[in-house]
């Protein structure tokens, strides 16, 4: 798939803006353009993480722009690839600063998302819709971040409460060996703990690796139930193929972050069975209104987006962006500020059937959580 198309450069910081003391905030964008920047992974083993999510919130964009955006603004996203590697998304994040981008949106992942987190603050820029649940950019709050998906507490609290709810008590984890796969053992370690219970074993991999043999090594033989994964989409196939190759008969549940699709086209045939927690409703089910006007919009754009959850996530986190820019719109142009005290302004309210609540206290905009299941045949069913 190729890599999105990158937006023009855009400076518009005038110097009676840049003349006023904490001018990044007040600041708004030239007339006709609201210009967000995203550092994702475009490239590497995670690559469809950050290529999925980009292309549902471009398919929302461009239509809403075909409508006449907002305020007879255009949204566009301008993209820089991260490699999902921490210090090159700290590079890009200076850079689209620099660029004079409106407001951050679509990071993929933790520790990238974390290693732009001191740079965004300082400057005092909006941080959207991260892909990411991790507590570590939800607690302590800041007032610049903004969620649009439940965190990795909530996901992994279901993945556990269902696992015992089964009988299945001896249960392993196998993380990805930096504040990621961290944030997910503390999820689930947490909620093991609430019912007096703990990891049978633990065992990580590296990112952006699939060297998964000692990993495998060390939990086949703690025979566990289950497994949860802790990681992206292609260490995670690599160990199930492992861990089934070592003789492994239990089960596999994955956090939402692992990238539903791409694992099951990794997997093929052998994806039979593996869970994965999800965030954001189906995208295969048109019962719900978003999932309507997620492939409706499909359609209207030519079938060019494929439906599956981290496009489904771009879209949302797009859909939501823009009510927030609406309110921030009020009588004059948005700024950064006007943006912030928009989105909280959102209260609790249903978008597209999807609820959210926003407030000046909490940007942690959902708690939804639901369970699917890899069919083997390249599907997912809830």
């Amino acid at each position: 798939m190729n890599q999105p198309v990158l937006g023009r450069r855009q400076f518009s910081v005038g110097l009676g803006a840049a003349a006023l003391g904490g001018f990044q905030l007040a600041h708004a964008q030239s007339e006709g353009r609201i210009v967000l920047g995203q550092s994702a992974a475009f490239t590497g083993p995670a690559a469809q993480l950050g290529v999925q999510f980009n292309l549902g919130a471009k398919l929302f964009f461009d239509q809403l722009n075909a409508q006449g955006g907002v305020g007879k603004r255009t949204v566009e996203i301008r993209t820089m690839d991260d490699g999902y590697e921490p210090d090159r998304c700290a590079e890009n994040t200076k850079k689209l600063i620099a660029e004079d981008v409106f407001a951050l949106f679509g990071y993929i992942g933790t520790p990238t998302s974390l290693a732009a987190m001191p740079i965004f603050t300082k400057e005092k820029v909006p941080f959207f819709g991260p892909f990411t649940g991790a507590e570590a950019l939800r607690q302590p709050f800041n007032r610049l971040i903004f969620h649009v998906r439940a965190s990795y507490y909530d996901e992994t609290a279901l993945i556990v409460r269902q696992l015992t709810n089964l009988g299945l008590k001896k249960i392993a984890v196998f993380y990805q060996n930096d504040a990621y796969g961290k944030a997910g053992l503390d999820g689930v370690t947490k909620a093991l703990t609430e019912l007096k219970l703990a990891p049978v074993a633990t065992a990580t991999v590296e990112r952006n690796s699939t060297d998964v043999k000692a990993a495998v090594d060390k939990l086949v033989p703690a025979k566990p139930d289950a497994v949860v994964q802790i990681t992206a989409y292609a260490s995670a196939a690599s160990f199930v193929r492992a861990a089934r190759k070592a003789g492994f008969g239990g089960t596999f549940y994955n956090v939402s972050f692992v990238g539903t699709q791409a694992l099951a086209d990794e997997l093929g045939k052998d994806g039979a069975g593996v869970v994965v927690s999800q965030v954001v409703p189906s995208p295969y089910q048109p019962s719900r209104q978003i999932t309507r006007e997620f492939l409706e919009a499909i359609k209207k754009g030519g079938d060019k987006v494929q439906a599956n959850y981290s496009s489904m996530e771009g879209f949302l986190a797009a859909r939501i962006f823009t009510e927030g820019l609406r309110q921030a719109q009020g009588s004059g142009r948005p700024t950064r500020e006007s943006l912030i005290t928009g989105i909280e302004s959102l209260g609790s309210q249903v978008i597209s059937g999807f609820p959210v609540t926003y407030s000046a206290t909490s940007h942690a905009a959902s708690k939804f959580v639901e369970m699917s299941m890899l069919t083997g045949d390249g599907r997912v069913r809830t």
